[in-house]
């Protein structure tokens, strides 16, 4: 029987028509049941806590989000039957938050601060309530190396398939680093030629050397030092800034891609990297994490918008990695 859990992935690799002579495709990671790529993550962290005993019947769900990741724990433990707790940062948008209590999960909004180990920080907030919660887990996506795994289990290998093994370059948004590893790692074993390019905010930890600065992109930003992200198999990593990625909003939206601000950043950075680096006969991959529709109420897509997308002259910083 096909259950809602068991729905999540299998999401369609389309055509983008981006300003490049390259071919790039994008993978609707916003299809997903949840409505975004942590879907995948998700289901994968919390049925292994299922399978080693760390999550028992009536247990309780707590974790730090940006906000898809606790959507996705919050649908699956409506699901499964679990409580759920999710620790938000106050610049969440409130169709995020809308979501999270539809779909029943009791939501804590901490301040928006500079680094993930402040006590008042959404992670640091969730691991004091997880210490305090008798039968609870905590994916702790951020520091849980099964982030990683969830996406080489499960995203890698469609992207590969439907690519038909004529990927010649990736590109994801790196937060966590779950994604763009996973992905990453499962591409190389195959093709070591392959790409793998990581998006940054150009204020994140990482990109600032630890002096970042705010920034508006949700879900997206190397903001301390992981053991999720694995950097021996990105090849680059750029840096985009909070106006490309929301002036390549709208641009996506009249083609008929509805996407959030991290899927504006990495379309952003792909289509000037294509128009440097790539060849007529590559085909990229990018991924689009969610859907548009829970960023409306920012106004993000409300700027006037030519009919196509141009190219743009590129203020991407380039770092190797």
């Amino acid at each position: 029987m096909h259950t809602l859990i068991n729905a999540i992935g299998n999401t369609p690799l389309v055509h983008v028509p981006l300003a490049s002579s390259s071919t790039i495709y994008a993978k609707l990671e916003y299809l997903n049941p949840g409505g975004s790529v942590k879907d995948r993550s998700a289901q994968f962290m919390i049925e292994h806590a299922e399978q080693s005993g760390l999550l028992k019947p009536g247990g309780t769900l707590i974790d730090a989000s940006s906000g898809n990741q606790g959507i996705a724990s919050a649908m699956i433990g409506a699901a499964k039957g679990y409580r759920v707790i999710i620790t938000v940062s106050q610049k969440v948008s409130q169709e995020k938050m809308q979501t999270l209590k539809a779909y029943g999960a009791h939501i804590v909004i901490c301040p928006a601060t500079d680094f993930i180990d402040d006590p008042e920080s959404y992670h640091s907030v969730a691991l004091r309530l997880h210490k305090e919660t008798p039968n609870s887990f905590m994916p702790n996506q951020y520091f849980n190396p099964l982030n990683a795994q969830a996406h080489y289990t499960s995203l890698a290998p469609e992207v590969w398939q439907q690519s038909k093994g004529k990927i010649t370059h990736f590109f994801a948004g790196a937060g966590t680093g779950g994604t763009i590893t996973g992905v990453g790692r499962y591409i190389k074993e195959r093709n070591p030629d392959v790409k793998i390019i990581a998006i940054d905010s150009v204020n994140s930890y990482r990109a600032t050397n630890g002096n970042p600065k705010p920034y508006a992109i949700e879900g997206m930003g190397i903001d301390f030092d992981s053991p999720v992200i694995d950097y021996s198999v990105i090849d680059e990593i750029l840096t985009v800034k909070d106006a490309d990625a929301i002036g390549m909003l709208p641009k996506l939206a009249h083609t008929g891609f509805l996407v959030g601000p991290s899927s504006g950043a990495v379309a952003y950075a792909a289509q000037a990297y294509a128009q440097k680096h790539m060849k007529e006969t590559d085909h990229g991959v990018m991924i689009f994490g969610d859907s548009g529709r829970a960023y409306l109420s920012k106004g993000f897509y409300e700027q006037i918008s030519p009919t196509a997308l141009r190219p743009t002259r590129s203020e991407l910083r380039h770092s190797n990695t």
